[in-house]
């Protein structure tokens, strides 16, 4: 008789561990729940500028934070803005997609420490101060902390426009692992080298303009934010001049 009972007990408990292993093997159903909408104050306005930077962002690009308002700079006033190696956006009314359809590209300037935007007409839309890398010449190999310069003919790529935003470095100064790329990283192909963009300056901004950089070019951090929502879009040309290039006669 005891072994009977002994024997039904073993059953039950080796059931129960055999149903508990099923469970946990097998996601629990959830049951759909019907959750009313927050109302909160948003204006036309403010949706109207979240579609816009939605669908400038690609499906694969994080969408930002709402756009910052950035307005237009008259002619009269942004030539000595750009002399002065101010930033300037000339079309504020600008988009990726803009951009895009009309050609635009970007020109960085190693002897003038500037990025500069132009449509495919070479008609000036953007201009911001920049910092290149520490070391001057063209880049030879990794950890030579010099900035590459696109063969002629041969421009650079955007290739990828990433969330930077939570992104670390340590720069070796005694300041340990710190943010420093602002928003935006605008991914760079440059045929024999890695791991080179266009990034904000957190932590850094007092570089801008300057030599400083390890081979990035860096931006202020607003600037970065304003080139990725008004004129950066993967597969936009990226020209870095040589050292001793001046302005291209086009520029002038």
């Amino acid at each position: 008789m005891m072994k009977k009972i002994f024997a039904i007990a073993v059953a039950c408990v080796l059931g129960m561990g055999l149903t508990a292993v099923c469970q946990d093997a097998v996601p629990k159903p959830t049951k759909k729940r019907t959750e009313q909408k927050q109302q909160v104050p948003y204006s036309k306005k403010d949706r109207a500028a979240t579609l816009a930077t939605q669908s400038s962002a690609g499906p694969d690009t994080p969408v930002a934070a709402p756009e910052q308002k950035t307005e237009s700079v008259d002619q009269d006033k942004s030539a000595a803005l750009v002399k002065a190696n101010k930033t300037v956006v000339l079309d504020a009314t600008y988009t990726p997609a803009k951009a895009k359809a009309s050609g635009a590209f970007i020109v960085i300037s190693k002897k003038d420490l500037n990025l500069r935007v132009y449509d495919g007409n070479k008609q000036l839309l953007a201009h911001f101060p920049c910092c290149l890398s520490k070391n001057k010449g063209n880049k030879q190999r990794r950890g030579d902390m010099k900035t590459p310069e696109s063969p002629e003919g041969k421009p650079f790529k955007i290739t990828a426009i990433q969330d930077a935003s939570t992104w670390r470095h340590d720069f070796k100064d005694g300041r340990g692992s710190i943010k420093a790329y602002g928003n935006w990283f605008l991914r760079l192909l440059t045929p024999g080298h890695s791991g080179i963009g266009i990034h904000g300056s957190t932590n850094n901004e007092n570089s801008v303009p300057g030599r400083a950089s390890e081979g990035c070019i860096r931006l202020r951090d607003q600037d970065i934010i304003t080139l990725k929502q008004k004129f950066a879009y993967v597969g936009m040309s990226v020209i870095i001049k040589s050292e001793t290039q001046g302005l291209y006669t086009w520029e002038k």
